[in-house]
């Protein structure tokens, strides 16, 4: 039996929204993680700067990044290398990150890739996001 999936594709989304404790941020990404849908929907720069801290004077920068990916069907290449990106730019400026609501498919992808050793992982947002 074949499966064929019909209609039209949730898009690619991301938010960007504080957590519990006032120095953590929350990225919820939705939709398929790809190349593809991410700059269908987002220009690079747009994302790119949606990930960096751009904090002021009167503002602390954020302590611990949480990539919720429970919304995420399917991450490529061009994902991974994303959230690879945006982990190692944490890890540079002293933050910590962690990607938490991995469905199967995409812990997968971590685990064949070896990311699984490096990022940290969580269940889900609320078992990292604690007040």
């Amino acid at each position: 039996m074949t499966l064929v999936q019909t209609g039209k594709r949730a898009p690619f989304t991301v938010q960007r929204r504080p957590g519990k404790r006032p120095d953590t941020v929350i990225f919820h990404f939705s939709g398929p993680f790809t190349a593809r849908d991410m700059y269908e929907s987002l220009p690079p720069a747009a994302l790119h700067d949606m990930l960096t801290f751009q904090s002021t004077q009167d503002e602390r920068p954020p302590m611990l990044n949480i990539l919720d990916l429970t919304d995420v069907l399917y991450v490529d290449s061009s994902g991974l290398g994303m959230i690879v990106r945006h982990y190692a730019h944490c890890k540079g400026k002293g933050v910590r990150f962690v990607a938490a609501g991995l469905n199967e498919k995409v812990l997968e992808l971590f685990r064949l890739t070896k990311m699984d050793a490096i990022v940290p992982l969580a269940a889900t947002v609320e078992d990292v996001d604690r007040a």
